[in-house]
């Protein structure tokens, strides 16, 4: 990554300065509330559902979405809106309706635990021992991302930025545990609307406007020195469908059916509906229709978000073809994308909203380390060391054990942002772990919701299967132009079954691979075992063998149902605008 150097005036310390100072106080006025284990870890279930959405949707706003779809948009265009309009918002809304019913109402304290009261204890421990290494890593990731960022913008020492940002996540988890969290998230929330509002709108401005943009991209579109590298049709970056019969004919090389069922169901509902990071923030609510009305709260503003990340990626592409030296290079010569924002910043953002640009930066990296982390010391206290290392303990033993991992939590994180360091392949092998997991766990639980038959012996043969799956697709595919045995292609030594014209569809097809895996796995392995739960044990976990909600006392307005069918209705429209 190149140096960027970016001048701060003393306003613009003074309101990151600000910022950390609420967000250090944020823990200490939380501090005195935190008696209990659940009060630590679940927020004692009494968070407001508007505080919750909010926080739903933060926890999400870490590196990956703020950098990464910027990224993307400038690779992709419009095609990354995806990711929100046909993957997050159908998904949020099914977690909303259907799946929070099970979690909230099971008295589940995290997906594993749920997955033990469905299934068996290696279903549960499983996942648990999978999510607990993913969350720290991802932390670490998280971590390296932003110390790296500011070591080459602002000059700071990267040990000096590992070491602030750790220290400043851990002291307000520590202090206020996941309610100091889910406040700070909603907090970071409106930093990074109040940062990138401005950036949308002062390069949208020096580019003339939506219309002038579209010109522009029109013309990348039909240049071979586009990110491609390939000739398109126009409006390839600023059409969303109109381009997808044929994995050539888009600069994200994958066709509608690969989309559809790759991101919008399998990775999409997956993550949305199974990863504890966020499901965690609905388990806080104060009430059930409080817990299954906060993803569709978060809808809202998820699926205006494109405007806020994926359009100053569009914006910065526009510009790097027209001026042709907008966007760095890379160490390999290669355009770097990750530094879209960075650049953005630099060029648009005058003193002042400069320092709100970068604290809001700042915001989105430390709301992904502190989800992670809240989630990790969750799972670990409660799916292994309360279950398999020190059962039987009093609440307040598992409240200190709490203290103690989010501690060593945090520690693991900067031994992970280190080795991010030194191998800058890790993030890709990262979100490639995450399509194992996710895309197999989506399929277990639908199973698991909707037939009484699925067996534990089911469901942990059929995660098994589903990795398995997902391994074999990727030893025998590679992205054009991709090195054998980091991208794929490890099975049969580069003489690959099938090349994809980018990643980003080979991991699209490996999640189709091991849902459908581990969907056909189970089935087959339930057939053939006898159920482990009686139905009585069922009630409750299973949508057929529970009683219907009533929302009783709750205004016809905020009727989880009809909140999900607007959602719903305003995705399909923008879908229909951006054709």
């Amino acid at each position: 990554m190149p140096n960027l150097s970016i001048a701060l005036a003393p306003v613009d310390y003074l309101i990151l300065a600000v910022y950390f100072v609420f967000v250090l106080g944020i823990g200490w006025a939380l501090r005195r509330y935190m008696k209990t284990s659940s009060d630590f870890f679940l927020s004692g279930r009494a968070i407001p559902a508007w505080i919750c959405g909010l926080a739903f949707i933060s926890a999400n706003l870490g590196a990956q979405e703020v950098i990464g779809m910027a990224a993307s948009g400038a690779k992709y265009g419009i095609m990354t809106s995806h990711f929100y309009w046909v993957g997050a918002i159908p998904a949020m809304v099914f977690v909303g309706i259907f799946m929070m019913p099970f979690y909230y109402g099971s008295k589940a304290r995290s997906v594993p635990e749920y997955l033990k009261l469905r299934f068996d204890e290696k279903t549960r421990a499983f996942n648990a021992i999978s999510f607990a290494v993913m969350t720290v890593f991802s932390s670490g990731i998280s971590m390296h991302a932003l110390a790296r960022l500011l070591e080459q913008i602002l000059g700071f020492p990267y040990d000096l930025c590992i070491a602030v940002s750790a220290l400043i996540v851990l002291a307000y988890i520590f202090l206020g545990g996941l309610t100091s969290a889910i406040y700070n998230e909603v907090l970071q929330f409106f930093m990074i609307v109040f940062g990138f509002v401005p950036l949308v709108w002062l390069g949208l401005e020096s580019v003339g406007g939506w219309d002038a943009l579209v010109a522009k991209l029109n013309t990348v579109a039909a240049s071979p020195a586009n990110p491609a590298g390939r000739v398109f049709a126009e409006g390839a970056w600023t059409q969303s469908w109109a381009h997808m019969t044929s994995p050539d004919a888009n600069p994200m090389g994958v066709e509608w059916f690969g989309m559809v069922m790759g991101l919008g169901f399998v990775l999409s509902f997956g993550y949305w509906c199974t990863d504890f990071l966020v499901v965690q923030r609905a388990m806080a609510a104060d009430s059930m229709s409080a817990a299954r009305r906060t993803p569709l709260i978060a809808a809202v503003p998820k699926m205006l978000f494109p405007a806020l990340v994926i359009l100053p990626g569009m914006i910065a592409i526009a510009m790097h073809h027209e001026l042709g030296d907008f966007l760095p290079k890379d160490e390999n010569g290669a355009t770097d994308f990750n530094m879209t924002v960075p650049v953005m910043l630099a060029r648009f953002c005058p003193s002042g909203l400069l320092g709100v640009g970068i604290t809001a930066l700042m915001a989105s990296f430390m709301s992904g380390m502190a989800g992670n982390v809240t989630a990790f010391n969750t799972v670990w206290t409660y799916d292994l060391y309360q279950s398999y290392i020190r059962p039987g303990q009093p609440d307040r033993h598992y409240l200190r054990m709490g203290h103690i991992i989010t501690v060593i939590g945090i520690l693991i994180s900067v031994a992970c942002a280190y080795v991010a360091r030194e191998f800058n392949n890790i993030m890709d092998m990262l979100q490639l772990v995450f399509g194992f997991v996710n895309a197999p766990l989506f399929a277990t639980f639908l199973l698991g919701m909707f037939w009484r038959r699925a067996t534990g012996h089911g469901a942990f043969f059929g995660l098994l299967a589903g990795t398995g799956a997902a391994a074999l697709h990727h030893g025998l595919t590679l992205p054009a132009g991709a090195t054998v045995g980091v991208k794929g292609g490890w099975l049969v030594g580069g003489h690959v079954l099938h090349t994809y014209p980018v990643d980003m569809a080979q991991n699209f097809w490996a999640a189709i691979f091991a849902w459908t895996g581990c969907f056909v796995v189970t089935i087959a392995v339930s057939l053939a075992t006898r159920r482990n739960k009686t139905d009585d044990e069922l009630r409750g976990l299973v949508y057929s063998l529970t009683p219907r909600i009533k929302e009783h006392g709750v205004p016809w307005y905020l009727q989880p149902a009809l909140l999900g069918t607007v959602v719903l209705a305003a995705a399909v429209v923008l879908n229909l605008i951006f054709w």
